[in-house]
């Protein structure tokens, strides 16, 4: 594996740490006033890497046939237009996620099988923001890298992904109430924020899509 590669997949990395919904989750769970955070915090956090290791494994296996059939469907004007009817609608439900009045989030009781149904739903829901874990995706793909190498990079990527979460868990232990305030504080700013960074996301990657569709019907180009 090259440098270059390295290097890539350490900055996509390092931009899938700052998921607002994951350090929200972690936050809420350190300051629950539970006799124990460590368990409940360790089942939810291996759930959400176990979920994107597997999606990522997946989509590594069959991405090459995957982009074949795209390549092929491409010169499809009913799935270009298709395309642009979706990117139109993320577009337009990533405006209305951002004029909403922010809600609280707030996980239920901190039980394993809780925290289960928890981390899947925070890796579900991102999966469809999480563009740059597909961009890493797509780098070790185009660069045909073997099992034995991109396997542990895919791994050592969830890592980093929740690392921010495994140094607020230290912090909290170490450093005493002052740090556990700060979190307090924390939690509010990614309550006020989280939402709005959502609706953007939804809101580029449609606008991304809906282009992307626009130029398969030959608009741009002239091709009708």
């Amino acid at each position: 594996m090259s440098w270059g590669i390295l290097g890539t997949l350490a900055c996509l990395s390092f931009l899938d740490m700052a998921s607002p919904a994951i350090i929200g989750v972690t936050l809420y769970i350190l300051l629950s006033r539970s006799n124990s955070v460590a368990r409940p915090l360790a089942v939810y956090l291996s759930t959400i890497t176990g979920f994107y290791f597997a999606f990522g494994c997946s989509l590594i296996l069959g991405l090459g046939k995957l982009i074949d059939h795209l390549v092929e469907l491409s010169h499809s004007p009913l799935l270009a237009w298709g395309a642009v009817v979706v990117g139109v609608a993320l577009s337009a439900l990533g405006f209305v996620i951002r004029s909403k009045p922010g809600r609280r989030l707030r996980p239920p009781a901190l039980k394993a099988r809780s925290m289960v149904g928890l981390g899947l739903a925070t890796a579900v829901v991102g999966v469809g923001t999480a563009l740059p874990y597909l961009g890493a995706i797509g780098v070790m793909t185009a660069a045909g890298l073997p099992a034995v190498q991109w396997v542990p990079a895919l791994a050592v990527y969830n890592i980093v992904m929740v690392s921010p979460s495994i140094l607020l868990y230290l912090g909290h232990r170490t450093l005493g109430m002052g740090f556990r305030d700060r979190l307090g504080r924390w939690r509010e700013r990614l309550e006020s924020g989280s939402q709005k960074v959502t609706g953007w996301m939804l809101t580029i990657s449609g606008a991304a899509l809906a282009v992307f569709g626009l130029w398969g019907t030959g608009m741009f180009t002239g091709a009708g």
